[in-house]
């Protein structure tokens, strides 16, 4: 049995899922899943879980991700990306002390409206299934984290920045709320996602280098967290999922027996002096 993850370069015009059921078919086994989407439009690091490391989606998911994004100034699409059909053009033309200023301003938590084109659910439809159906609907909102954004490069109308965001962070939106700030109209021509958590885009695999793939094992992915090796009392409260005192004052403790994770237990909401199992391996 196949337990760790791989990190794939995702190259354009494959949806996530596309790579999950192709690393799904490469490693026989029906237990994968990704930790974060990118559109078709974007390349990437898209960290795959598989086999037992599918229990920790939530912990990668909620890591930081680096992009490299490039828009084009004066022009808006309906997907907020040059795949969508264009609504409106006009000549522009901004500074880079204008723009610089801007994208600093953008740097901390603001609340970010969820693009019409995407995946996230109302009244369990997809958002994406009201824009294709032409019905106007409330798009919701969420607090977003834009921990650094810089420019790396300006070329007549063409951007390019680099940015790190919190789980959550659209970078279609947080285009066209640069545009917004500078008072015109842009959309995203190309997003490459370079780093989420740890895992950098130096370390994936294309789909071509697939057969060659290392798995990282969930000893790895876990090994800078809190971790404790269990003597055979506590082994056996462990496996039965007892609930324990929380004598570490740890949010989130590991234990391990004889080097292999056994389980991932957290703080208990209801008793903060407890702790209870999290994830079973």
């Amino acid at each position: 049995m196949h337990d760790g993850i791989i990190i794939i370069n995702k190259p354009k015009d494959y949806t996530s899922r596309d790579i999950v059921n192709i690393v799904s078919k490469h490693f026989n086994t029906k237990k994968v899943g990704h930790t974060g989407t990118l559109d078709p439009l974007a390349t990437g690091v898209l960290v795959i879980c598989i086999g037992k490391a599918t229990k920790l989606v939530d912990y990668l998911t909620s890591t930081y991700k680096e992009y490299i994004a490039e828009f084009i100034l004066g022009v808006e699409t309906d997907t907020l990306d040059i795949t969508g059909n264009v609504l409106k053009e006009e000549k522009i033309s901004k500074s880079k002390e204008e723009i610089e200023k801007v994208l600093n301003n953008m740097i901390g938590e603001y609340v970010q409206e969820v693009p019409i084109y995407s995946a996230v659910k109302i009244n369990g439809k997809k958002l994406y299934e009201y824009a294709r159906e032409g019905i106007d609907i409330e798009l919701p909102k969420r607090v977003v984290d834009i921990k650094s954004i810089e420019l790396l490069n300006i070329e007549n109308n063409k951007i390019t920045i680099k940015t790190t965001v919190s789980k959550g962070t659209y970078i279609r939106s947080l285009i066209k709320d640069i545009c917004t700030n500078l008072n015109t109209i842009g959309t995203m021509t190309n997003l490459i996602r370079t780093k989420q958590g740890k895992y950098n885009i130096e370390d994936s695999y294309t789909l071509d280098e697939l057969e060659n793939a290392k798995l990282i094992s969930i000893e790895e992915i876990l090994k800078d967290e809190f971790t404790v090796e269990v003597d055979d009392d506590l082994y056996t409260k462990i496996i039965n999922g007892a609930i324990l005192d929380n004598i570490y004052q740890k949010d989130l403790i590991i234990f391990k027996k004889d080097g292999k994770i056994l389980s991932a237990y957290r703080k208990y909401d209801k008793d903060n002096t407890k702790i209870k199992p999290d994830k079973m391996f």
